[in-house]
């Protein structure tokens, strides 16, 4: 309606974490499509950028970020540390945001400390809550549950918090896998995203180093057994009602889905996957209740294996703040399902809005 007030939208990005890059890439995209000619009627945005050094940059030297006007590089720690700081936000302009859209993958952001964080706000996010995204972030812990509920998971070992240090600790280790597992295997953080920290081990001789790879980013491990497989997606969005998307595939050309894989231009994307109506099915009904059991909701993407040889599902992982970048597959699965980029977060803000 004409007069209507706008919804101003504060978009956080970037942040103190390993997938900064990839948080900069996603807000760019979000901005953009907040500026079409569509949503500008609706909504205005302001961007705040977090540097690497955990500093908060105002909105207009946020934007310019965004707007490649200057590099997100050449921001250093600056003024006073945050360490002096009586406040970590001085001079933070967010009384008027109506909805934050937090954009900050990985650790301290969507581990669900800028949950926790704007939650004191007492403004709507888009996105789940603090505990969704704690559960989302620790694969550990997200395993253990869906174990629990019977969900189909590949063979895993876990290891908390042991020291790789010792050598009768790592040879205890290695042996544990070689027993309970077979090759080849996957080593992972159990807070990380991206593929960062992730090593695929053929042999016994390439375990210690992976396990010293992913140690660097957790102390928690997770090992799994690697199987002949298909990367299936599929992306959620609602709160009372979760609403799944069309299903995808990516092909890739490297030996199995790394952090490059996950940015290639060169993957193939297939949407909707070429798979049985039944599996199809079946696969948004795990989506779908392994989001509900970890109070997840607002958007998410689950990610499944369907074993090449067997057709069998395997429930992966849950990423709570899924990429946006150009190459994510999460918009593209809602823009398969009917929403274009501009509508579909247009839609997120709805939801967080419950409209």
């Amino acid at each position: 309606m004409i007069g209507e007030k706008k919804n101003c939208i504060g978009l956080i990005f970037g942040g103190y974490s390993n997938e900064h890059e990839v948080s900069i890439s996603s807000a760019k995209t979000v901005f953009r499509a907040f500026n079409s000619e569509i949503n500008k009627k609706r909504f205005t945005v302001k961007a705040f950028y977090i540097n690497q050094f955990g500093d908060w940059l105002d909105s207009d030297s946020s934007e310019k970020i965004l707007t490649g006007e200057i590099e997100h590089n050449t921001t250093t720690k600056h003024g006073i540390s945050n360490q002096e700081k009586i406040n970590f936000l001085d001079g933070i302009n967010f009384q008027n945001i109506d909805v934050w859209f937090p954009l900050l993958h990985g650790f301290n952001g969507e581990d669900g400390s800028i949950h926790g964080l704007l939650k004191f706000t007492k403004k709507p996010l888009v996105g789940c809550g603090i505990i969704g995204s704690a559960l989302g972030m620790d694969k550990i812990v997200m395993k253990t549950i869906f174990s629990n509920l019977k969900l189909p998971q590949v063979n895993y070992l876990v290891f908390q918090n042991e020291n790789l240090n010792d050598k009768e600790v790592k040879n205890k280790l290695i042996h544990e896998i070689l027993k309970k597992l077979n090759f080849p295997l996957f080593v992972k953080p159990s807070n990380s995203g991206s593929s960062l920290g992730i090593s695929k081990v053929r042999n016994e001789s390439e375990i210690f180093q992976a396990l010293e790879k992913a140690w660097e980013i957790d102390s928690r491990i997770l090992i799994e057994e690697g199987l002949e497989v298909r990367e299936i997606e599929c992306g959620i969005i609602g709160n009372a009602e979760l609403l799944p998307s069309e299903i995808g595939e990516v092909k890739y050309e490297s030996d199995w889905y790394d952090y490059n894989s996950k940015y290639n231009l060169n993957n193939k994307i297939t949407i909707p996957a070429e798979i049985d109506y039944k599996i199809t099915q079946e696969i948004k009904e795990i989506a779908i209740k392994s989001c509900r059991a970890l109070n997840i909701f607002g958007f998410a993407r689950v990610d499944f294996f369907l074993e090449k040889s067997s057709n069998k599902i395997f429930l992966n992982e849950i990423n709570t703040i899924p990429g946006f970048t150009q190459n994510s597959m999460f918009p593209m699965l809602w823009n398969a399902s009917g929403l274009n980029i501009e509508q579909l977060v247009a839609k997120l803000v709805d939801i967080s809005l419950d409209l």
